[in-house]
């Protein structure tokens, strides 16, 4: 299993060296990332709990590392998270399920030809 704690860290740390060569950018994506949340619909638990649902169906460790910890941060138990979890996994088999259609879609285009 990975070290989260130690990725997090070196992460964090390669992302602070890209602040200094590109400051712009690194401050676009924290503008993005407080945007959300500065209208108070959502707590922060429920927006780090969405948060760690699309970084499962995104694929980014990064945002594994950061919004687990920001979300126990907020209180989340770990129920709380296996639901969200299954929130994500319930999407990505949707997915599968949407995108196998468009595979029969293509094959049916291909009988037409």
């Amino acid at each position: 299993m990975m070290n989260w704690n130690g990725y997090r860290d070196q992460l964090l740390a390669r992302v602070g060296d890209l602040a200094k060569l590109s400051p712009d950018v690194v401050r676009g994506l924290q503008t993005l990332d407080g945007a959300g949340a500065k209208t108070g619909h959502l707590d922060g638990k429920t927006h780090e709990l969405i948060a760690l649902a699309v970084a499962v169906t995104t694929r980014c460790d990064g945002c594994i590392a950061v919004h687990t910890q920001a979300a126990v941060r907020h209180g989340a138990s770990r129920e709380e998270i296996a639901e969200a979890l299954g929130v994500a996994i319930a999407l990505n088999a949707g997915a599968a399920v949407t995108y196998s259609a468009r595979v029969l879609d293509a094959y049916a285009a291909l009988e037409q030809a």
